[in-house]
């Protein structure tokens, strides 16, 4: 068996769970304008507040990843390619609840005249134009990726909703619809991850180079560092949550300290993300208490 694939026995399991996600996903169907005030636009031209740099930021950024949706559609469709059918049919269903998300972003900055709009609509076309260069290998790598990738996002719209209660209701309502289709999402990929390591756990292996290597697909945008720097110094997606909310999060759904691959190069790999998983909790924990000296200094 080769640990690049899906295990064909599981196929009935992971259709189940593709059942399951799309009768959830019916239950809460929605279009991206029922989350625009276009009904106290019309009678508020001012409706919608102009945001703080940290808030714009944020939505900025999470626009600029959603907008790569053709390439991450046709990157995962390649690396589906030959897997199992409801693989194929999932990335389509999850393309389709994809689409509305930029939309939904980009029409919320118009209508508000939040930021430069014709620097935005540059960046847009910059980061379209560039793509996404995925580093995914295999079949299992894809699922493992997009776990992760999924649940990131998921977290970052949230923490994004937090800080944006204050200066638009409406705004962190919209962030958190979208944070429910990356839960939804996220529960498909992490299962069907979940499947094969208790089934196989020598998947540990190609599970151990995802969470070991992975990026954000956004990361290749402009200024993507500045802005990493900037949310997570601002207290709203950095280290600390990365660790906390996404990486440790699956650590323990999986129940990876549990595993116990028999291949020797499967152990390896094992022990070595054991190892990560520690040093990534030690650097998490080390930016948490500076961010929060930084704060209360700032404070006082």
């Amino acid at each position: 068996m080769s640990l690049a694939h899906l295990i064909p026995s599981l196929e009935p399991r992971i259709v189940e769970l593709y059942d399951k996600h799309r009768e959830r996903a019916t239950k809460i169907d929605w279009a991206y304008h029922e989350f625009l005030p276009l009904d106290d636009l019309r009678n508020d031209p001012n409706r919608i507040p102009k945001l703080s740099n940290i808030v714009y930021a944020s939505v900025e950024t999470a626009l600029l990843t959603e907008v790569n949706l053709p390439w991450f559609t046709t990157h995962l469709y390649a690396a589906f390619k030959g897997s199992l059918e409801v693989m194929v049919d999932f990335v389509h269903t999850w393309t389709s609840e994809e689409d509305s998300h930029a939309l939904l972003l980009e029409t919320y900055l118009l209508l508000g005249d939040n930021g430069d709009h014709g620097r935005r609509a540059r960046l847009r076309r910059e980061v379209i134009r560039q793509g996404w260069a995925s580093t995914i290998e295999s079949h299992f790598q894809a699922i493992a990726y997009t776990a992760i990738q999924e649940l990131a996002t998921q977290i970052f719209y949230l923490r994004t909703a937090e800080i944006a209660d204050n200066e638009d209701p409406m705004l962190a309502k919209a962030l958190r619809r979208l944070a429910r289709d990356e839960t939804l999402h996220m529960a498909f990929y992490r299962d069907c991850v979940n499947l094969h390591l208790h089934a196989e756990p020598n998947y540990i292996y190609p599970l151990a180079d995802v969470m070991m290597k992975f990026e954000m697909p956004g990361s290749g945008m402009p200024d993507y560092r500045e802005r990493a720097e900037l949310l997570a110094t601002e207290g709203n997606y950095g280290p600390y949550e990365y660790y906390t909310q996404v990486i440790d999060k699956l650590w323990k759904y999986w129940e990876i300290d549990k595993l116990a691959p028999d291949l020797t190069i499967a152990r390896e790999k094992h022990k070595e993300l054991i190892k990560y998983h520690q040093r990534l909790g030690r650097i998490a924990a080390r930016f948490k208490r500076n961010n929060d000296a930084e704060m209360q200094a700032a404070g006082d």
